[in-house]
């Protein structure tokens, strides 16, 4: 009897074995499973507070229609995040410059000025079409956050935001894309699965997953009222890269 349990054990153990075997071929012809991604230890956190400036309309007036766009309250927004200690806004008061170097209303500075208001005088309005703003960190920095706010005193959606980061001054290389709501390549940056949405004083706050860069750089394409692009704030949350 003894022996037959043992035979058993030692039978469930080779299968056991092979399995594994066979699983580990299907990762090797599937390509290098995705790293764990790097765990902080709770007491290396503290909580960051994005303040959100007033509403500027009432209600949730329906933009143009555009296909991917996001029902209206579906982005529950929270002011407060958890990140790594000596997490701070490091786009503040940073150099800001753009496909529009001379902009038709506001001056760029506005971009990172620590304002994200939509009252007259906090934005800055750019050309028609594609257009984009580009902010300096100073030196590579580990983001965890953006947090992005176009013109919210009307209801409208922008067209093909993109946010991307890089250690290149001119985005040909090491480029990540964090956010994309490009759904065609219209704008012929890749195509993007992120959502369209009507801005609010919340804008958008956008995950920075701990990118490493120094440089982040925001594109729109228009807006569903008019052909223009505005920028009231961005706030880029993170701590220098080491």
């Amino acid at each position: 009897m003894k022996n037959t349990i043992h035979t058993l054990a030692g039978l469930a153990l080779a299968v056991t074995l092979a399995s594994c075997g066979k699983s580990e071929e299907k990762k090797a012809e599937g390509g290098a499973a995705a790293p764990a991604a790097a765990s902080v230890p709770a007491g290396d956190l503290e909580e960051i507070k994005i303040d959100f400036p007033k509403p500027m309309f009432i209600g949730t007036p329906v933009p143009a229609e555009l296909p991917n766009l996001e029902k209206p309250g579906s982005y529950k927004p929270t002011p407060t995040f958890q990140a790594p200690k000596g997490t701070v806004n490091l786009a503040k008061g940073k150099k800001v410059t753009s496909s529009d170097a001379a902009p038709i209303i506001g001056e760029l500075s506005l971009v990172t000025d620590g304002d994200p208001d939509g009252a007259d005088g906090s934005f800055v309005e750019l050309m028609p079409g594609k257009q984009w703003v580009q902010i300096d960190l100073e030196a590579p920095a580990n983001i965890y956050k953006i947090a992005m706010w176009h013109y919210h005193k009307q209801a409208q959606a922008y067209i093909d935001v993109v946010v991307q980061v890089s250690d290149d001054a001119e985005f040909k290389t090491g480029v990540t894309t964090l956010w994309n709501s490009d759904d065609n390549n219209s704008s012929e940056l890749g195509k993007g699965s992120d959502p369209a949405y009507v801005e609010t004083n919340h804008g958008r706050v956008i995950d920075g997953k701990g990118t490493k860069g120094r440089y982040v750089r925001l594109w729109t394409n228009g807006n569903t009222s008019n052909d223009m692009n505005h920028y009231c704030e961005v706030q880029v949350f993170g701590t220098p890269a080491k």
